[in-house]
């Protein structure tokens, strides 16, 4: 790396991730899922961790090629059963309340040209190995957080003119370092700084407690029931024991869950969405009675149908509110990559919603959580539909309209 004290950076990223993406605590159990070719980054967080007292780390490691190969040419007798001793890892991470520590840094066309059928099987077979682990992350039950880290394949995508692959690395390091304050004189104190400012946003929102809101832009125009006693979250969480953690490393949004029964409208996206080792771009949905009647992609589409397919995933689990003034908006960059393009917009998310959304939600049963109206899915996919044109209507029970965004931002 030729960037100025990036050994220095790399350290403070992954000590933020270790003390407050998840706050690891004497006789913690830590996971880390991580590439191969981020192994630096990997010893940091490992060394940061056991630091801190964790009773142990366990890394999970992974790489663009092997998984483009796996899903090229494994048998699918193998492919689409996962074997029990990775459904056993699954539930040793949440028998031991286990804080996760994701790493993204994939190619976002990694599996670009591969069958997506054969794609779509074997994640919808991964996806029922990971309900357990997943029901966890969504109740907020153990802490996790996810944060990204610059490859040479994932930052030629965002700096396609960049001279070499070595200069696009470097950048995507720099952007990277700056949307998670890295580049502050205390970093840590900045988190803290930065997640009291969405809270007070959030703490609004819940005072307020809309019936429903009301997203119109060019292409959209979306109206969202919102449960009863719903509860808009902004940064930072807590698990069960009172720990906080920040689940997404950027993180400029507010969000709650909406009721998946009450959604009516049309809603087009406006950055591209990177799910599967694919690009999708221009989506379009309709919503009648709270499920998609009808989407299309311009590109990426059979992937689009697919995702489609899987249950609960016709209906949203999440909205969220971005100012298009977010740092990562006024980058100017498309990152290809959620984590840091759903923090440049409003975004919305196909398929689970968090339990933690609703009043007492985490310990209501599956089917209580239904009626008071949490969308049901073993998938949660992010798309972005905000921009600077975008304006939002809070709606009450008695018909009262609050402007909540013009133009993009707060009003």
């Amino acid at each position: 790396m030729t960037l100025p004290n990036f050994d220095k950076s790399l350290k403070q990223y992954a000590e933020l991730a270790v003390d407050i993406g998840v706050a690891v605590k004497p006789g913690d159990t830590v996971y880390l899922q991580i590439a191969v070719d981020q192994a630096k980054l990997a010893q940091l967080i490992v060394a940061a961790a056991y630091d801190r007292g964790a009773a142990e780390v366990q890394v999970q490691w992974h790489d663009d090629l092997i998984k483009r190969l796996d899903m090229a040419h494994m048998a699918t007798s193998r492919l689409y059963n996962i074997p029990d001793f990775i459904k056993g890892q699954f539930d040793y991470w949440v028998d031991h309340n286990a804080k996760r520590i994701t790493v993204i840094s994939a190619d976002p066309d990694n599996l670009a040209g591969l069958d997506s059928q054969r794609i779509a099987n074997y994640q919808n077979a991964l996806n029922q190995a990971y309900a357990r682990l997943m029901d966890a992350i969504s109740s907020m039950k153990i802490s996790w957080t996810i944060i990204g880290a610059a490859s040479p394949k994932w930052a030629e995508k965002v700096f396609p003119d960049a001279k070499t692959p070595e200069e696009a690395t470097d950048k995507l390091w720099a952007a990277i370092f700056k949307t998670t304050r890295i580049d502050q004189p205390d970093p840590e104190a900045a988190w803290k700084a930065h997640d009291q400012q969405l809270r007070t946003k959030a703490d609004w929102l819940n005072t307020e407690q809309f019936d429903r809101l009301h997203y119109v832009a060019p292409g959209t125009d979306l109206v969202v029931g919102l449960p009863k006693h719903h509860i808009w979250e902004g940064a930072g969480a807590y698990n069960p024991r009172g720990e906080e953690f920040m689940a997404n490393m950027p993180t400029e949004e507010v969000f709650t869950a909406p009721d998946f029964r009450r959604i009516d409208g049309t809603v087009a996206s406006t950055k591209p969405l990177s799910y599967s080792g694919n690009i999708l771009e221009g989506m379009h949905f309709t919503f009648k009675n709270g499920q998609v009647v009808d989407a299309h992609a311009d590109r990426g589409d059979t992937v689009l149908q697919n995702l489609l397919k899987i249950p609960g995933a016709r209906s949203l689990g999440e909205v969220s509110l971005v100012p298009d003034p977010s740092p990562i908006s006024q980058s100017g960059l498309i990152f290809f990559n959620t984590l840091y393009d759903e923090n440049a917009s409003d975004h919305m998310a196909l398929g689970q919603a968090y339990p933690f959304s609703v009043k007492d939600g985490v310990a209501m049963t599956t089917d209580q959580r239904t009626a008071a109206g949490l969308n049901q899915s073993n998938t949660h996919v992010d798309f972005m539909m905000g921009s600077a044109d975008m304006n939002i209507d809070g709606i009450k029970a008695d018909g009262t309209v609050v402007p909540i965004f013009r133009n993009g931002d707060w009003a």
